[in-house]
């Protein structure tokens, strides 16, 4: 697709849109209306699989807008989404004629909803509620309806905030048992007090969800708007508001003081995505990806509520300079809530990069494995002698050939992708030549993107270690040394299934001088190109399946981007060319001898049991608001997840011989001069190596490989 081309052509249509009717309305419309303009013909010329204005993505915009206003059902009601939904069929008409008012109707009519609940949350919670009738409430989104009426839904609110309370009561009265066990001389709380106290935190906690509420403008709400446009056309396209903009720009700079997690905001909360390796957070080794953020406390100062708050504004909470601490108040994937301190540092950009160790187990007859981290594909734009991971891994690749290492492992788990061209080149290092992948824009055949050095760096037993969290870059790689038969791929059902490329498109750029007034505009990130494996299939959609899969926490917990609203679909072009590797291993023996330690593996056992109950608990629609109901419930789940908190732990330590610059350990013990952090962060890295069951079991399956290439 030639870009340049089409810029011109949309800018003449926006022009045409805008001459009968931009400087008729006041204050923000005419911002408004060129955003949505510009925005769509954006979409429409460059995305990879452009929508039709009509029906069908009128409904798509639709449903994303309206998750997006009120994702958890606690404001509108059915009447107000039947009045709502006679502009379903309608917001492509409304896109044509530049037209707002559906945009004005649902945001009116949530504000209308916000104020009723507003004024009706002091009511409730004056007094105590009756804790010991026996009712439920139903949490669970997808499971339940809109409430019919506004009577419905106050019914519900009042549920919710006594649950609320519960919540809070249960975690005074665990509180309260610590004080006990601490000290029999120990002043304890009253149930009356405990109740109060309980009532009067959710009082305290709903005023300041709601003046943060009040606090969101129609800016906010019509980036979410357009957001929805954008979503229309698939979930890794995405509008950025100017302020966001700048946010993400500096985020891409790579450098900032925090604690070094990456956070999303879905649903109304903030959810932990990744944690970067050598942060605070990674360090302090509690906060977990998937793990849901509820209030942020400056050192020993009270916590601040974080739900309903913008991303934006919690990030600058939880963001600080070095050596300050926040503390983290946390739920659990399993519903535990949990306080986490961290001490804020700049986060080290050393830890996002490649590193190697070499693995064996207590057996002095044992092999001795290389084992390569790759927490990112990673290259420097901006520098052509900067770091690139390609050139990384070679490195890394020659320090474990210079150790005699009977194989190597390459950890790709929870890797979410990166450099295109660096994956190219990671894989030529383990193939004399031949492609990699297929990239594939809007109206064009697949470009083939090969490896022609005709030398092969490593040529020894090698697998590829992949989880649902393995994405995007790290899915080309694995599927590429799969389709060889050059590696054989480790890890859980299937890999994310992300297989498309984004470009940020500048809205500025893209209108003519004439609307320099209503600048800055935003940006869209716009996805422009799909992948495809060398053999012809996408890792869109249904991600890469591992040669051999092994039990994960996650595994009955839907994840990954067929999960996700309007994905692209799986397709598939022409397979490449390409020669199967000469030394294949046989699969299928080493599946069967894997499949026969892990049914009896008692750390592999535990994980199922967990993944399990996670996905029970997950799952949970009905929860009991009886007091003695809910406690017993609550403790229940309190002794489960500490029986579930070493799931993954290897029950038979690997052993590590030595750290990613290839010394000795005991020798690097020694030595004075090494930074601290530095150790600490190896002595880290080294202990979670030693734990991880999985890694022990590639160890085993790749050891299992060697054996039977040396028949």
């Amino acid at each position: 697709m030639n870009l340049k081309k089409i810029i011109p052509v949309s800018v003449v249509l926006i022009s045409a849109i805008f001459l009968g009717a931009f400087f008729v309305y006041e204050n923000n419309e005419p911002k408004e209306k060129l955003i949505i303009a510009t925005s769509y013909e954006i979409l429409k010329s460059f995305h990879y699989s452009p929508q039709n204005l009509d029906d069908t993505y009128s409904e798509r915009v639709f449903n994303l807008y309206m998750k997006s206003l009120d994702y958890n059902k606690m404001f509108f009601t059915k009447d107000q989404i039947d009045i709502l939904s006679s502009y379903k069929t309608k917001i492509d008409d409304e896109i044509k004629s530049s037209s707002l008012d559906f945009f004005n109707l649902s945001i009116e009519l949530l504000d209308k909803q916000i104020d009723k609940i507003q004024n009706l949350y002091p009511s409730v919670l004056e007094k105590p509620f009756d804790y010991n009738v026996k009712e439920s409430i139903n949490l669970n989104t997808d499971k339940r309806e809109y409430c019919a009426n506004q009577s419905e839904l106050t019914e519900y609110w009042t549920k919710y905030l006594k649950y609320q309370v519960l919540t809070e009561i249960i975690s005074i009265e665990n509180e309260q048992k610590k004080l006990r066990e601490e000290s029999d001389t120990a002043t304890l709380k009253t149930e009356s007090e405990i109740e109060k106290e309980a009532r009067e935190k959710i009082i305290k906690r709903y005023e300041t969800r709601f003046k943060r509420m009040k606090k969101i403008s129609r800016n906010d709400r019509f980036s979410s708007y357009v957001n929805a446009m954008a979503g229309a056309f698939d979930p890794h396209t995405n509008y950025f508001p100017p302020t966001e903009k700048e946010d993400f720009d500096i985020s891409m700079s790579g450098k900032l003081e925090g604690i070094g997690a990456t956070l999303s905001e879905k649903d109304g909360y903030i959810k932990v995505v990744e944690i970067v390796p050598g942060s605070p957070s990674w360090k302090q080794g509690e906060l977990k990806a998937e793990d849901i953020i509820l209030k942020v406390a400056q050192g020993d100062n009270e916590p601040v509520e974080i739900i309903d708050m913008r991303l934006d504004e919690a990030v600058r909470l939880i963001r600080g300079p070095k050596g300050t601490k926040v503390v983290l108040t946390v739920k659990k994937i399993d519903g535990t809530v949990v306080q986490i301190p961290i001490i804020r540092d700049v986060i080290v950009l050393e830890e996002k990069y490649a590193k190697s160790t070499v693995i064996t187990t207590a057996d002095k007859k044992a092999y001795k494995i290389g084992y390569i981290y790759l927490p990112q594909f990673y290259t420097d734009m901006n520098d052509p002698r900067g770091r690139k991971c390609s050139k990384d891994i070679e490195k890394e690749v020659i320090k474990l050939k210079n150790a005699n290492v009977d194989g190597i492992i390459i950890d790709l788990r929870n890797n979410g992708g990166g450099s295109l061209n660096d994956v190219v080149e990671i894989g030529g290092l383990f193939i004399p030549e031949g492609p990699i992948v297929q990239v594939k824009s809007m109206d064009s055949s697949p470009k083939l993107y090969l490896d022609r050095d005709g030398k092969t760096l490593y040529d020894g037993p090698l697998a590829i270690m992949v989880n649902t969290f393995s994405a995007s870059a790290s899915e080309i790689l694995a599927a590429a040394m799969q389709d060889y038969k050059r590696a054989i791929i480790i890890g859980t059902e299937s890999t994310y299934g992300k297989g498309t490329v984004q470009r940020i498109v500048d809205i500025d750029r893209l209108v003519s001088s004439e609307y320099q007034s209503q600048k800055p505009l935003g940006a869209i990130k716009i996805t422009i190109q799909k992948f495809y494996r060398i053999d012809g299939g996408t890792t869109q959609f249904q991600g890469v399946k591992p040669d051999i899969i092994l039990p994960d926490l996650y595994d009955k917990i839907d994840i990954g981007e067929k999960e996700l609203d309007y994905p692209l679909q799986w397709s598939e072009v022409k397979s490449s060319q390409h020669m199967i590797w000469p030394k294949a291993p046989n699969i299928k023996d080493l599946a069967k001898k894997s499949a026969a330690r892990t049914q009896k593996d008692s750390s592999f056992l535990l994980i199922k049991e967990a993944a399990k109950w996670l996905s029970d608990t997950k799952d949970q629609e009905s929860i009991a608001l009886e007091i003695n109901t809910f406690r017993k419930k609550s403790d229940e789940d309190l002794t489960l997840s500490k029986k579930y908190k070493n799931a993954g732990k290897a029950s038979v330590p690997l052993e590590v011989l030595s750290n990613a610059a290839g010394i000795d350990q005991n020798k690097e013990k020694e030595n004075s001069t090494l930074d601290s952090v530095a150790c600490k962060r190896i002595e880290d890295w080294n202990k979670s190596i030693k734990e991880d069951v999985t890694l022990y079991e590639a160890y085993q399956i790749i050891s299992d490989m060697i054996k039977s290439l040396q028949k």
